[in-house]
């Protein structure tokens, strides 16, 4: 875990450009939270704020948001993004996800996006449960060990799906979910995305450890193992300029039982 909360801060001025942010996503929670003229909600692992921009450019002033992060150096990031913006209607806490300093019964929706693998999952269902309101929703935004094995890095970056064993399936989500039964699952969303990018840019993204997988590496063993990913690209694209593959992610609406 320190060497995790190390990378998130030596990456966090840098963090918005290195990292995709579908726009997806956020269209969904949008039409799941139309029929609410205010919203009270909280980011948790908000980062710094790729995915809250847009959660403000589609939801706009009847958003209210608290993003939540275990990283100081993040957070700052997310401040200056967000106010580069011109939004103001947010606060920031600096907390772990199964520890969440707000009221009971207080949060239209909990949102997460990327971030779930760094949790203590249960507490944070737990948290996320006590915070909601009665019918208060949660959306779970991440990808599923499986996706993570069938992306770029998974098929051609010797041992990264291996050692990125924090990411779940979704039966593993669904069992420690069944364990609070004041939550119960709403539906379950599939994402995927065409991509397409040249090797120059791929490793200059793994050199920047865009994904904290690559920071499980020793430096020996990631300069290897970068060598070797550059020579699989070669084996299995004609034309490294033109490296496409799908990304694919899952959304899981967990909705808060009425009158809990």
């Amino acid at each position: 875990m320190d060497r995790i909360h190390h990378h998130f801060s030596r990456i966090a001025q840098k963090y918005k450009d290195i990292r995709t942010t579908d726009l997806e996503p956020i269209l969904f929670i949008k039409k799941k939270l139309e029929g609410l003229s205010e919203v009270e909600a909280a980011d948790v692992g908000s980062g710094v704020g790729r995915y809250d921009i847009e959660l403000f450019n589609h939801l706009g002033k009847r958003l209210s948001l608290t993003c939540i992060d275990s990283n100081d150096d993040m957070l700052k990031e997310l401040t200056k993004n967000l106010k580069e913006h011109k939004i103001e209607n947010f606060n920031t806490i600096k907390a772990q996800a199964d520890f969440l300093p707000l009221s009971n019964n207080s949060l239209d929706c909990v949102v997460t996006f990327n971030a779930v693998h760094h949790f203590e999952l249960s507490g944070f269902l737990q948290e996320a449960s006590r915070i909601l309101k009665s019918s208060g929703t949660l959306f779970i935004y991440t990808r599923l060990r499986s996706q993570n094995k069938e992306n770029i890095w998974g098929r051609f970056f010797p041992r990264f799906y291996e050692k990125e064993s924090r990411l779940k399936e979704l039966n593993e989500l669904k069992e420690i979910l069944i364990g609070i039964p004041i939550l119960k699952s709403e539906s379950i969303e599939y994402f995927k995305f065409k991509r397409m990018a040249n090797l120059e840019w791929l490793i200059a993204q793994a050199m920047n450890h865009h994904y904290s997988t690559f920071s499980l590496y020793d430096e020996e063993e990631f300069n290897e193992s970068l060598k070797k990913f550059e020579e699989n690209i070669a084996r299995h694209f004609k034309d490294s300029n033109q490296i496409v593959w799908d990304d694919e992610y899952t959304m899981l609406v967990i909705r808060k039982n009425r009158g809990e």
